[in-house]
Protein backbone atom coordinates (compact mmCIF):
# COMPACT_ATOMS: atom_id res chain seq x y z
CA UNK A 1 0.00 0.00 0.00
CA UNK A 2 1.68 3.33 -0.93
CA UNK A 3 1.55 6.59 1.12
CA UNK A 4 -1.26 8.62 -1.34
CA UNK A 5 -3.44 5.00 -0.58
CA UNK A 6 -3.12 5.67 3.40
CA UNK A 7 -4.74 9.04 4.12
CA UNK A 8 -8.06 9.46 4.45
CA UNK A 9 -10.55 11.25 1.90
CA UNK A 10 -12.49 14.69 3.82
CA UNK A 11 -15.25 15.07 2.35
CA UNK A 12 -15.58 18.61 0.25
CA UNK A 13 -16.57 21.43 2.07
CA UNK A 14 -19.62 23.34 0.37
CA UNK A 15 -18.49 27.83 0.53
CA UNK A 16 -20.96 29.34 3.22
CA UNK A 17 -23.69 30.45 2.07
CA UNK A 18 -25.64 34.02 3.39
CA UNK A 19 -28.52 33.40 4.67
CA UNK A 20 -31.38 34.32 1.97
CA UNK A 21 -33.46 37.29 2.92
CA UNK A 22 -37.01 36.91 3.75
CA UNK A 23 -39.20 37.92 1.26
CA UNK A 24 -40.46 41.54 2.09
CA UNK A 25 -43.99 41.49 3.32
CA UNK A 26 -46.50 43.43 0.76
CA UNK A 27 -47.88 46.59 2.57
CA UNK A 28 -51.34 46.83 2.97
CA UNK A 29 -53.85 49.74 1.21
CA UNK A 30 -53.79 51.14 4.46
CA UNK A 31 -50.14 51.66 5.21
CA UNK A 32 -49.98 52.96 1.26
CA UNK A 33 -52.50 55.45 1.98
CA UNK A 34 -50.32 56.65 5.21
CA UNK A 35 -46.83 56.37 3.55
CA UNK A 36 -48.72 58.79 0.30
CA UNK A 37 -50.28 61.56 3.01
CA UNK A 38 -46.55 61.03 5.03
CA UNK A 39 -44.51 61.71 1.67
CA UNK A 40 -46.45 65.01 0.19
CA UNK A 41 -46.68 66.66 3.63
CA UNK A 42 -43.35 66.50 4.75
CA UNK A 43 -42.06 68.64 1.74
CA UNK A 44 -44.91 71.16 1.99
CA UNK A 45 -44.08 71.92 5.39
CA UNK A 46 -40.39 72.62 4.80
CA UNK A 47 -41.66 74.83 2.61
CA UNK A 48 -43.99 76.33 4.86
CA UNK A 49 -41.20 76.72 7.64
CA UNK A 50 -38.84 78.37 5.34
CA UNK A 51 -41.72 80.70 3.86
CA UNK A 52 -41.74 80.20 0.41
CA UNK A 53 -44.35 80.97 -1.88
CA UNK A 54 -45.69 78.22 -3.36
CA UNK A 55 -45.76 75.89 -0.11
CA UNK A 56 -47.44 79.38 1.51
CA UNK A 57 -49.94 79.19 -0.75
CA UNK A 58 -50.38 75.81 -1.46
CA UNK A 59 -51.60 75.01 2.43
CA UNK A 60 -53.54 78.29 2.03
CA UNK A 61 -55.85 76.64 -0.71
CA UNK A 62 -55.60 72.90 0.89
CA UNK A 63 -57.12 73.84 3.76
CA UNK A 64 -60.16 75.36 2.39
CA UNK A 65 -60.99 71.87 1.98
CA UNK A 66 -60.94 70.45 5.72
CA UNK A 67 -63.96 69.33 6.59
CA UNK A 68 -65.64 68.86 3.50
CA UNK A 69 -65.91 65.54 1.14
CA UNK A 70 -63.30 64.32 -0.95
CA UNK A 71 -63.68 65.72 -4.61
CA UNK A 72 -65.94 68.32 -3.76
CA UNK A 73 -63.28 71.25 -4.41
CA UNK A 74 -62.01 71.38 -8.13
CA UNK A 75 -59.05 73.63 -6.83
CA UNK A 76 -57.62 70.77 -4.88
CA UNK A 77 -57.22 68.55 -7.56
CA UNK A 78 -53.16 67.98 -7.82
CA UNK A 79 -52.70 69.86 -4.05
CA UNK A 80 -53.92 66.55 -2.02
CA UNK A 81 -51.12 63.54 -2.83
CA UNK A 82 -53.53 61.19 -3.91
CA UNK A 83 -51.15 60.57 -7.12
CA UNK A 84 -48.66 59.39 -5.12
CA UNK A 85 -50.70 56.23 -4.25
CA UNK A 86 -50.64 53.32 -6.86
CA UNK A 87 -54.54 52.21 -6.96
CA UNK A 88 -53.67 49.96 -10.02
CA UNK A 89 -55.72 46.68 -9.48
CA UNK A 90 -57.75 48.50 -6.88
CA UNK A 91 -61.75 48.07 -6.81
CA UNK A 92 -63.95 51.13 -6.62
CA UNK A 93 -64.55 50.92 -3.05
CA UNK A 94 -61.00 50.86 -2.20
CA UNK A 95 -59.95 53.75 -4.58
CA UNK A 96 -63.14 55.99 -3.69
CA UNK A 97 -61.98 55.09 0.64
CA UNK A 98 -58.30 56.07 -0.35
CA UNK A 99 -59.55 59.43 -1.62
CA UNK A 100 -61.64 59.88 1.30
CA UNK A 101 -59.02 59.19 3.90
CA UNK A 102 -55.80 61.31 1.62
CA UNK A 103 -57.93 64.07 1.57
CA UNK A 104 -59.26 64.65 5.41
CA UNK A 105 -55.86 64.00 6.42
CA UNK A 106 -53.77 66.42 4.36
CA UNK A 107 -56.55 69.44 4.38
CA UNK A 108 -57.05 68.63 8.18
CA UNK A 109 -52.81 68.61 8.54
CA UNK A 110 -52.76 72.19 6.40
CA UNK A 111 -55.74 73.44 8.79
CA UNK A 112 -53.84 72.27 11.98
CA UNK A 113 -50.33 73.93 10.66
CA UNK A 114 -51.92 77.05 9.98
CA UNK A 115 -49.86 79.63 12.80
CA UNK A 116 -46.94 77.19 13.55
CA UNK A 117 -44.46 77.57 11.12
CA UNK A 118 -42.06 76.51 13.33
CA UNK A 119 -43.26 73.57 14.99
CA UNK A 120 -43.97 70.53 12.75
CA UNK A 121 -48.32 69.40 12.99
CA UNK A 122 -47.60 66.14 11.97
CA UNK A 123 -45.11 64.30 13.73
CA UNK A 124 -44.38 60.51 12.84
CA UNK A 125 -45.08 58.23 15.82
CA UNK A 126 -46.87 61.05 17.54
CA UNK A 127 -50.22 60.50 19.17
CA UNK A 128 -53.42 59.28 17.68
CA UNK A 129 -56.59 61.35 18.03
CA UNK A 130 -57.26 59.77 21.35
CA UNK A 131 -54.07 60.59 22.35
CA UNK A 132 -54.24 64.30 21.38
CA UNK A 133 -58.02 65.24 22.49
CA UNK A 134 -56.28 64.06 26.16
CA UNK A 135 -53.25 65.83 26.16
CA UNK A 136 -55.94 68.68 26.04
CA UNK A 137 -57.02 68.19 29.13
CA UNK A 138 -55.65 68.77 32.35
CA UNK A 139 -53.71 66.08 34.35
CA UNK A 140 -56.13 63.65 36.19
CA UNK A 141 -59.25 65.68 35.04
CA UNK A 142 -61.59 65.07 32.40
CA UNK A 143 -62.67 68.39 30.76
CA UNK A 144 -66.19 67.58 29.93
CA UNK A 145 -66.62 69.97 26.65
CA UNK A 146 -63.87 68.58 25.20
CA UNK A 147 -64.77 64.99 25.82
CA UNK A 148 -67.93 65.62 24.64
CA UNK A 149 -66.30 67.44 20.90
CA UNK A 150 -64.10 63.65 20.95
CA UNK A 151 -67.55 61.38 21.62
CA UNK A 152 -69.15 63.05 18.53
CA UNK A 153 -66.34 62.42 16.50
CA UNK A 154 -66.12 58.84 17.80
CA UNK A 155 -70.22 58.33 16.82
CA UNK A 156 -70.05 60.22 13.40
CA UNK A 157 -72.95 58.27 11.38
CA UNK A 158 -70.82 59.18 7.70
CA UNK A 159 -67.25 59.98 6.51
CA UNK A 160 -68.76 63.41 5.73
CA UNK A 161 -70.19 64.02 9.54
CA UNK A 162 -66.62 62.43 11.14
CA UNK A 163 -64.58 64.75 8.48
CA UNK A 164 -66.53 68.05 10.16
CA UNK A 165 -65.98 66.71 13.72
CA UNK A 166 -62.61 65.84 13.38
CA UNK A 167 -61.93 69.37 12.06
CA UNK A 168 -63.81 70.59 15.37
CA UNK A 169 -60.58 68.76 17.34
CA UNK A 170 -58.41 69.82 14.99
CA UNK A 171 -59.08 73.33 15.64
CA UNK A 172 -58.29 72.61 19.59
CA UNK A 173 -55.24 71.12 18.90
CA UNK A 174 -54.10 74.05 16.78
CA UNK A 175 -54.60 76.49 19.79
CA UNK A 176 -52.83 74.56 21.81
CA UNK A 177 -50.31 73.12 19.35
CA UNK A 178 -49.99 69.49 20.02
CA UNK A 179 -49.20 67.58 16.96
CA UNK A 180 -50.45 64.58 15.60
CA UNK A 181 -49.72 62.02 13.45
CA UNK A 182 -51.09 62.59 10.46
CA UNK A 183 -50.20 59.09 8.57
CA UNK A 184 -51.62 57.19 11.19
CA UNK A 185 -54.93 59.64 11.14
CA UNK A 186 -54.85 58.82 7.42
CA UNK A 187 -54.49 54.62 7.64
CA UNK A 188 -57.33 54.75 10.37
CA UNK A 189 -59.84 56.80 7.70
CA UNK A 190 -58.83 54.57 5.22
CA UNK A 191 -59.87 51.63 7.34
CA UNK A 192 -63.26 53.36 9.51
CA UNK A 193 -64.23 53.18 6.25
CA UNK A 194 -64.40 49.75 5.89
CA UNK A 195 -66.15 46.60 6.74
CA UNK A 196 -66.05 46.29 10.81
CA UNK A 197 -63.51 49.36 10.69
CA UNK A 198 -65.44 52.06 12.83
CA UNK A 199 -65.35 49.58 15.84
CA UNK A 200 -61.54 49.29 15.32
CA UNK A 201 -61.04 52.93 14.91
CA UNK A 202 -63.35 53.31 17.99
CA UNK A 203 -61.38 51.11 20.53
CA UNK A 204 -57.72 52.69 19.42
CA UNK A 205 -58.97 56.20 19.71
CA UNK A 206 -60.03 54.88 23.08
CA UNK A 207 -56.85 53.13 24.02
CA UNK A 208 -55.08 56.40 23.47
CA UNK A 209 -57.04 58.58 25.37
CA UNK A 210 -56.71 56.00 28.26
CA UNK A 211 -53.51 55.57 27.73
CA UNK A 212 -51.79 58.60 28.07
CA UNK A 213 -49.59 59.44 30.92
CA UNK A 214 -48.43 63.28 31.17
CA UNK A 215 -44.65 63.78 31.96
CA UNK A 216 -43.81 63.37 35.77
CA UNK A 217 -43.41 66.78 37.70
CA UNK A 218 -41.05 67.38 40.16
CA UNK A 219 -41.03 65.63 43.23
CA UNK A 220 -43.07 62.78 41.74
CA UNK A 221 -40.66 60.20 41.94
CA UNK A 222 -40.16 60.65 45.98
CA UNK A 223 -43.98 60.47 46.27
CA UNK A 224 -44.32 57.36 44.26
CA UNK A 225 -41.17 55.83 46.60
CA UNK A 226 -43.28 56.65 49.49
CA UNK A 227 -46.21 54.88 48.64
CA UNK A 228 -44.40 51.67 47.21
CA UNK A 229 -42.76 51.27 50.84
CA UNK A 230 -46.12 52.16 52.48
CA UNK A 231 -44.58 54.47 54.71
CA UNK A 232 -45.18 58.14 55.33
CA UNK A 233 -43.42 60.88 53.34
CA UNK A 234 -41.97 62.07 56.48
CA UNK A 235 -40.41 58.84 57.61
CA UNK A 236 -39.32 57.17 54.35
CA UNK A 237 -35.82 56.72 53.11
CA UNK A 238 -35.07 59.79 50.94
CA UNK A 239 -35.17 58.85 47.46
CA UNK A 240 -33.06 59.25 44.37
CA UNK A 241 -33.62 62.81 43.11
CA UNK A 242 -36.09 62.75 40.74
CA UNK A 243 -35.22 61.47 37.00
CA UNK A 244 -36.34 64.20 34.65
CA UNK A 245 -38.68 61.88 32.49
CA UNK A 246 -37.64 61.85 28.87
CA UNK A 247 -41.15 61.91 28.34
CA UNK A 248 -42.32 65.07 26.48
CA UNK A 249 -45.46 66.46 24.70
CA UNK A 250 -45.64 66.44 20.97
CA UNK A 251 -46.46 70.38 21.16
CA UNK A 252 -43.38 70.99 23.25
CA UNK A 253 -41.14 68.95 20.90
CA UNK A 254 -39.58 69.94 17.87
CA UNK A 255 -39.23 67.30 15.56
CA UNK A 256 -35.50 67.23 13.41
CA UNK A 257 -35.05 66.64 10.06
CA UNK A 258 -34.60 62.95 11.10
CA UNK A 259 -38.40 62.98 12.13
CA UNK A 260 -39.41 64.64 9.14
CA UNK A 261 -37.60 61.78 6.75
CA UNK A 262 -39.93 60.44 4.33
Amino acid sequence: MTTAQQQPVLPRQEPARAPAEAPAEPRSRAERVGEAVHAHVIPLYRGYRDDAPAAVAALARIRRGAGKPAGSLSDLWGLIGMEKIDTTGWGEGDVVRAEEAVHLAVTLWALHQQSHPETAMHVRGGPDVGGAVRRLMTAGEIDEPVRKRFVRAGSAPTVEALGARLRELVLLFRRDGIALDYAKLARQLYRWQGPGGRAEIHRAWGRGFHQYRPPAQPGTADRDAADRADVSPASATPASPATPSSATTPSSATPTDKDLRP
